[in-house]
């Protein structure tokens, strides 16, 4: 029997976030960024990246609660961090400590049990992959890095002040190369997942397109 979970995998900036976040609101289910564990993660250890310490990992609280506006959002130790997980320098040691098995581990279990209590969309990298292998609905949604690095550079907080459009790419490109090649849980879509370049498309149109394949299966059976 397939998990109840509709599984979005993409690389950064592709529109992974805002299409499962808008799906999740449409079929009033949870919705989990499992990106921002890792920045979490990133965000606890500090300097001490090279590996995280077992001492913060043995320690994380971490979970997904309702805020004053009834959406999920991760809490650390019952606290929301908001904005501070969108700084650049914790994006970038998330992608670091993304590499550490034992990091994946302290993880993996976590996002497994979110699924125990009926549908959910849980976004990342991994999830058709590794998380949710037999995850009822997989999609791997992908842009280009100059339409990928156009978001980014509209997004506030999420880039150095005055990076251009060129130096975001490249650092998409570089991040698109580790998240692909690295030895844990590579950055590929999963076998059976639908492809989504969103380079073109609305956000709307996006979520349009996830929808309408998985709508009639939730609705029926939550």
């Amino acid at each position: 029997m397939s998990s109840k979970v509709i599984a979005i995998d993409g690389p950064a900036a592709s529109g992974k976030s805002t299409a499962a976040a808008g799906v999740a609101r449409a079929l009033g289910i949870p919705y989990v960024n499992t990106g921002s564990l890792y920045r979490a993660v990133a965000l606890l250890a500090g300097n001490e990246l090279d590996p995280v310490p077992e001492r913060v990992l043995s320690r994380l609280q971490l979970a997904y609660l309702r805020n004053a506006d009834g959406e999920f959002e991760l809490a650390i130790d019952g606290r929301f961090p908001g904005a501070v997980l969108r700084r650049p320098e914790i994006a970038a040691g998330a992608s670091r400590v993304a590499t550490q098995p034992a990091v994946r581990a302290a993880l993996l279990e976590l996002q497994r049990k979110m699924a125990e209590n009926g549908w959910l969309v849980m976004e990342g990298r991994d999830i058709g992959t590794v998380v949710f292998p037999d995850a009822a609905f997989k999609f791997f949604i992908t842009a280009s890095p100059e339409e990928r690095a156009r978001r980014r550079l509209a997004q506030a907080g999420e880039t150095p002040d005055g990076a251009t459009l060129e130096e975001v790419a490249a650092e998409i490109r570089k991040r698109d190369e580790q998240d692909a090649g690295r030895a844990v849980a590579p950055l590929r879509p999963a076998p059976g997942a639908v492809l989504v370049d969103t380079t073109d498309l609305t956000a709307e149109a996006v979520k349009r397109r996830i929808l309408n394949l998985v709508e009639r299966s939730v609705c029926t059976t939550k």
